[in-house]
């Protein structure tokens, strides 16, 4: 049953504040929009900070749609047959859905769901119809089923995760994407273990993420590649040991740097940019017999991967994997509690902060390459 909350908005429209992408890559307008109650299964919530990151600005040059999916949030009411969360709760919105019925939730092997986990649409997942309205009374897209730079958002309750109300509402946002992506491919991907040399390509928050995660998981090495210098301190504070800056090599190959600091290659390669080219330089520079390398990128130009199959009959392997392979409902809150812990860095991702009407000052700082996460304050 649905709730009636304090406020006495349960079931009711709400209208808010959102920033809009109107017209493909032009600044976002912030206009008041209204908000439809959720429907049975879904939650309707309000955000607290957000932020963004280059997958955010991918879209922003494409659809008229409310962007973004790096969250904190309270819930503000609930659908039908929601069990699962009830209003106050704090809660972590993401865009791979976990259903935990399906056969694909139930398996350790990956944390796709067959269920929800199909074709991305600008709407609901469940019943592909949207929540967000225009004042004209026109539809607006949603996006990754979160859609969060708005003041309030509907989702559904596979794309939502409770936490602990004493984390920090700056740094819950963080465990959305990105961060968790590239900690969890350091430590359910690769499986990194004490010891291990790592090679990472590409030190924006996702490949400082695997830095991270390798860091805690004891390995010996760490290589961090990068074109931009400014990265060598910066990667320090995460773990980073060795930096290659490519251009700087002279006429030796990444990979033949990366096996001459590891003895032969590294035991772990993470590609983090999205580049056929790199995918190969980090294949190429992981272990005979044993070298794992995980794609974290998206092929920006839909480039196929070309490898030497005999590498490959030597042991090597490649994998590709979304989210890190994590498993939200039980990943993140665990994630969380490393955090309140004091064993998790997630302050050194924050380097800016900006208010909801600055947010267009966000994407400029990552347009600019001035930040790894800029927090967003809804308020």
């Amino acid at each position: 049953m649905e709730n009636q909350n304090r406020s006495g908005t349960a079931g009711k429209a709400i209208r808010c504040k959102a920033a809009v992408c109107r017209n493909p890559g032009e600044p976002l307008m912030i206009e008041e929009i209204e908000v439809e109650p959720p429907k049975a299964w879904e939650i309707r919530i309000k955000i607290l900070c957000t932020s963004l990151c280059h997958t955010d600005v991918t879209y922003w040059k494409m659809a008229t749609t409310v962007i973004s999916w790096w969250v904190s949030s309270v819930v503000e009411s609930v659908g039908e047959h929601v069990e699962e969360f009830q209003e106050g709760d704090m809660v972590v919105p993401v865009f791979r859905p976990n259903c935990r019925e399906c056969r694909d939730c139930k398996s350790q092997k990956g944390n796709a769901c067959s269920i929800f986990g199909g074709e991305l649409v600008p709407a609901m997942p469940r019943y592909k119809t949207r929540r967000f309205k225009g004042m004209n009374g026109e539809t607006l897209y949603h996006f990754l089923p979160v859609s969060s730079f708005s003041q309030y958002t509907v989702v559904d309750v596979v794309n939502v995760v409770k936490i602990s109300p004493e984390f920090p509402v700056d740094k819950a946002c963080l465990l959305s994407c990105g961060i968790s992506t590239g900690i969890g491919a350091a430590w359910k991907v690769a499986d990194i273990e004490e010891g291990s040399t790592v090679a990472i390509f590409g030190l924006g928050t996702v490949g400082l993420a695997v830095a991270e995660g390798a860091r805690l998981r004891g390995a010996s090495k760490i290589i961090g590649v990068d074109l931009n210098q400014e990265k060598i301190e910066i990667g320090k504070k995460f773990g980073v040991t060795h930096f290659i800056n490519p251009t700087t090599c002279g006429e030796k190959k990444i990979s033949e740097v990366i096996k001459g600091i590891t003895d032969g290659g590294a035991d772990y390669c993470f590609e983090c940019i999205g580049l056929g080219s790199l995918m190969e330089d980090a294949f190429n520079s992981s272990r005979v017999n044993w070298g794992k390398t995980v794609i974290l990128g998206l092929e920006m130009h839909r480039t196929p991967l070309a490898i030497n199959t005999s590498l490959l009959l030597r042991g090597r392997t490649v994998i590709g994997c979304l989210f890190g392979g994590l498993k939200p409902k039980a990943d993140i809150p665990f994630l969380a509690q490393k955090y309140l812990h004091k064993e998790l860095n997630l302050d050194g991702f924050i380097t800016h902060e900006v208010g909801f009407r600055d947010i267009n000052k966000a994407f400029d700082l990552l347009l600019e390459g001035k930040s790894l996460r800029c927090i967003i304050r809804m308020d």
